[in-house]
């Protein structure tokens, strides 16, 4: 490393909803005593926001992540950052017959108004912030990351910051990790089909009559249906007793066969706007014209549905949120594994610091640590879904229907994977060979968790077990895909 004094101790690239958590935590675990700069491509005003099209997001989140997160670094967020508490999710068949409700309570947020909130906490913390700067790539010496090379997007003036620890919080498609110059294990890049395209509303609106399997205030309702979101899911989230976010999100290749099938050329767009007409609930939407809501009506993103990066961590460098792949692949809901993460990896951050080494091997714990707290269960969780996106129509009302235990809703509420018990019990009862199917198919997704998760509490302690570990789970997964093509 450079014999130069750096900046900075910790540089954060990306301002949004997981880079500023990374900061707070960081300031909390070192007693405000590093030097930290947090830099984002938006001005202050618009802090966090992830396209043109604003702050584009389901906005839900559980309790329990913000909780794990107060509980550790004294972080807390109130009205009006939390617009609309729910009391769970409930998950309804294609045919509306079933719905399946897992309760755990949560918040709807406004993410157009929590980063003001995160940079007031992050002010009185000290840290640094800069704003307007379009990250361009990292600073490189000798095999180690020291800092970012970026543009300020007003001047075109060339930036170049120095510190001890970077850590990347750019999103999804983050230019950093994909174009990483020094040696690492880091995955680069992302398969596309491990991405959905998703999309959204934010409508007031009449109410018209009570459906709650289209529109309930106290619930977070989810739509399976391969005809509505091919590959995916579509949402209702309630911000209010007549406000919604209202979107959905599909796997690109599962959209290109649906509009094969059926001969039309539907984009995401086309889908949201016929998602939200057949809504008999939700009448007169209207964009909302108040201030908290401006700029952040309708948008469109590209999520991951897979397990995190297989490592996150070389010389000098960390990938925290989304830049890690972190959204669960069940569901695309990415807050609350990166208030995990975030949370995490500011305390390994200054363990680091304080023991002068930022070497790959010292930041390794970071791997391990949010594997502990939450990144096992993601691998099986792919395959389920990956499982999930071969039914039609007619096997998940079934699957739904038949197949799913009291234990299994709780795994899932857990945001694990069910286990499917009842399945030994009504096998001779099932109905049809493509029911049969499903049925070996869910099974064969339990039995293919279990190992996993038994894989992901074996990750190797140290960077050297990584390729043995890793290609052990390559062989598993690659298994699974080969199954559910």
């Amino acid at each position: 490393m450079s014999q130069n004094r750096p900046d900075y101790d910790i540089i954060i690239a990306g301002g949004g909803l997981a880079g500023m958590i990374v900061a707070a935590s960081a300031a909390y675990y070192s007693k405000q005593s590093l030097k930290i700069l947090v830099i984002d491509r938006n001005s202050f005003s618009e802090l966090g926001k992830k396209t043109i099209n604003g702050w584009i997001c389901g906005d839900a989140v559980g309790k329990n992540s913000v909780d794990y997160m107060t509980k550790r670094i004294n972080i807390s967020w109130g009205w009006p950052e939390i617009e609309h508490p729910v009391k769970g999710v409930i998950a309804y068949s294609p045919d509306h017959k079933t719905g399946i409700s897992f309760d755990g309570d949560g918040y709807i947020l406004n993410r157009r108004l929590l980063p003001q909130k995160q940079l007031n906490d992050a002010k009185k913390l000290g840290i640094e912030i800069m704003e307007n700067i379009a990250l361009r790539s990292l600073l490189v010496e000798d095999n180690f990351v020291i800092g970012i090379e970026g543009e300020e997007l007003k001047t075109k003036k060339v930036i170049k910051k120095t510190a001890k620890l970077t850590i990347d919080c750019t999103g999804v498609t983050s230019v950093l990790r994909s174009n990483l110059p020094i040696k690492s294990y880091i995955q680069k890049k992302i398969d596309r089909d491990d991405l959905e395209s998703t999309g959204r509303y934010i409508y007031n609106f009449r109410i018209n009559g009570e459906d709650k399997t289209y529109f309930d205030p106290d619930y977070c309702i989810i739509h399976l249906d391969q005809q509505l979101a091919p590959g995916g899911y579509a949402w209702v989230f309630p911000k209010g007793p007549d406000k919604v976010n209202i979107g959905l999100g599909v796997q690109q290749r599962a959209f290109n066969s649906y509009n094969k099938n059926h001969g039309t050329s539907k984009n995401l767009k086309n889908l949201i706007d016929e998602y939200v007409r057949i809504n008999p609930v939700i009448t007169a939407p209207e964009i909302p014209t108040t201030d908290e809501d401006q700029g952040n009506t309708w948008g469109t993103w590209q999520v991951s549905v897979r397990r995190q990066n297989d490592c996150m961590v070389c010389n000098g460098y960390m990938l925290v949120g989304d830049s890690a792949w972190m959204p669960k692949p069940l569901d695309a809901g990415g807050i609350g594994p990166a208030i995990i993460a975030a949370t995490i990896a500011g305390k390994n951050a200054v363990e680091a610091l304080q023991a002068s080494d930022v070497s790959e091997e010292s930041l390794w714990k970071y791997n391990i640590d949010f594997i502990n707290d939450y990144g096992y269960k993601t691998a099986g969780l792919e395959v389920f879904r990956r499982m999930l996106q071969t039914l039609s129509n007619e096997h998940i009302d079934y699957g739904m229907k038949h197949f799913l235990s009291k234990f299994d809703i709780e795994k899932i509420t857990n945001g694990e994977h069910p286990e499917f018990g009842t399945l030994d019990k009504v096998g001779m009862l099932i109905r049809g060979v493509l029911n049969k199917t499903l049925a070996e198919d869910l099974k064969y997704t339990s039995q293919l968790n279990k190992k996993l998760v038994d894989h992901y509490h074996a990750y190797p302690l140290k960077p050297e077990g990584f390729t043995t570990w890793k290609n052990k789970l390559d062989g598993y997964l690659n298994e699974a895909y080969s199954k559910f093509r």
